[in-house]
């Protein structure tokens, strides 16, 4: 009954004329980003942020936008990975298997379709089991002291890492960067700078906002100048679009399926939608069989990443709104956008802003409907925005993240910090260390060191303390193996080689 009551608190303000635009506005946008090769739901969201703050939106307003660009990001990687097979964003990399194969032998509206109402179906139903879990895990976490918070934010990095990078030591090392990032400043309890160099701009720390622009947006911008501006052309010709009712009905219980292998990926702290996709695809292949064809082109082949990926995309805000802890990279983008605007996503979060998480809530659920039908009969409107040459859209990316940047802080030193942040993201992409990790250890690091202190401070500095509960146990065991499997299972889930002509 509470949730009843909760979600049409919930829809009173997504339907407002003003939310709802913002969300249609998102959907749009998103679905923009998501089809441009390269950019993807992180990048859009950052690039977008500080937007919401030039523009004065309040926490209800500013979360609506930036999730509905989420979700049509997520929906828009589908449109380059069928038909340019250059996914969107590496959630899409498995749509590139069958969707590219499937729009090469004359089928590209059908794959473009299916793929359309599985990232619905995966969406929709993720949704669903946020409203349902958020608010009962957000009563588990009452549970949580010191100790266990240490060992949650301990396993969101080993699990981001692990999955992040084909190189645990350098996804660590990127933690422990981000890590140092986030303990510059003015300690809290001493009073006493840290790793400021005497610079009076840094006494207040690191704004994540300017970390997370530079790493992102700027760094794209240091590729693009690389590349000289070279772009790809449509690789397939978009024929008529139509609704193919057969393959929706015979691929329907594989949406299902894939629906709920991504949203428990998503749960996940650190997992994301890249694990989603690819383990829904797995399972359906396995289900199949070799007589599946999958790799072939076949639909189930494009509906079980789909509905993958955008089911982890739902399912990583559970952690973060009812933790404080990200479920994927993205979500580390919106985590600092709430704490940006002095809202602490955790327990708490449903009882003190009702208004913002189920105005939250019921908006995701009409952007999955208003996504439907942008990415079903519309389809060929953003399969156009491929056509946009980079040389305009790029300078368009710099603007943005500056006027940005410069409208929240009013600071020329966290210009050139922003610019210090993408050339750090241009040499660690060129080196190959996640750029996610660093965000990562930026946001979490000074509340796992308040989580550290704290636990030092209970049990008069007694290190044992730390792993001296059921939770706290589990979580340090779940840190570890997250960290260590994919060592092991590297040959397993490796990224599998594009398909070429």
């Amino acid at each position: 009954m509470d949730i009843m009551a909760n979600l049409a608190l919930g829809f009173s303000i997504a339907l407002s004329p003003y939310t709802l635009m913002l969300a249609v506005i998102g959907c749009f946008l998103g679905t923009i980003i998501g089809a441009l090769p390269g950019l993807g739901p992180s990048n859009g969201v950052a690039i977008l942020i500080p937007l919401t703050f030039a523009l004065g939106l309040d926490a209800t307003s500013a979360l609506v936008l930036m999730t509905a660009v989420y979700y049509g990001a997520m929906y828009g990687g589908r449109i380059s990975s069928i038909l340019l097979n250059i996914p969107g964003d590496e959630p899409a990399l498995m749509t590139t298997l069958d969707g590219y194969p499937m729009a090469k032998a004359g089928r590209a509206g059908d794959a473009l379709v299916l793929s359309g109402v599985a990232s619905f179906v995966g969406a929709f139903l993720a949704t669903l089991g946020l409203i349902f879990l958020a608010p009962l895990l957000a009563r588990v976490a009452f549970l949580f002291g010191p100790a266990e918070y240490f060992a949650l934010y301990l396993l969101a990095f080993c699990t981001l890492g692990g999955m992040a990078s084909n190189n645990q030591a350098k996804a660590a090392i990127a933690s422990c960067i981000g890590l140092a990032i986030a303990m510059i400043g003015v300690d809290d309890s001493s009073g006493l700078p840290r790793l400021t160099g005497g610079n009076l701009h840094l006494y207040d720390g690191v704004d994540f906002l300017v970390a997370i622009v530079g790493l992102f947006a700027i760094t794209e911008v240091f590729f693009f100048i690389e590349s000289h501006g070279k772009h790809s052309s449509l690789g397939v010709k978009l024929e008529k679009v139509r609704i193919p009712w057969k393959d929706i009905y015979h691929t329907r219980w594989v949406m299902l399926r894939a629906s709920f292998v991504g949203f428990i990926a998503g749960v996940l702290p650190g997992a994301g939608a890249s694990l989603g996709s690819f383990l829904a695809y797995m399972s359906e292949k396995s289900i199949a069989g070799e007589k599946g064809g999958f790799g072939t082109g076949v639909a189930k082949g494009i509906v079980a990443p789909e509905a993958g990926n955008n089911a982890a995309a739902g399912g990583a805000l559970v952690p973060m709104l009812t933790l404080g802890v990200p479920g994927s990279g993205t979500t580390a983008v919106l985590l600092a956008l709430l704490m940006t605007l002095n809202i602490t996503p955790g327990p708490t979060l449903f009882t003190e802003h009702p208004d913002v998480i189920w105005g939250l809530i019921a908006s995701l659920l009409i952007a999955n409907f208003v996504l439907l039908v942008m990415n079903v009969p519309l389809v060929k409107i953003f399969v156009r925005v491929l056509l946009v040459p980079a040389w305009l859209l790029m300078p368009g990316v710099t603007m943005i993240s500056f006027v940005g940047i410069y409208s929240l802080s009013g600071s020329y030193f966290d210009l050139l910090l922003m610019v210090g942040f993408g050339v750090l993201g241009y040499f660690m992409r060129k080196l190959d260390i996640p750029t996610v990790p660093v965000i990562m250890g930026i946001l979490l690091g000074g509340h796992m060191e308040t989580a550290l202190r704290r636990a030092m401070v209970l049990s008069d500095g007694d290190w044992t303390y730390l792993y001296s509960s059921p939770i706290a146990i589990g979580l340090w065991i779940a840190a570890v193996s997250g960290f260590i499997a994919p060592m092991f299972l590297r040959r397993v889930l490796k990224k599998p080689q594009r398909i070429t002509d």
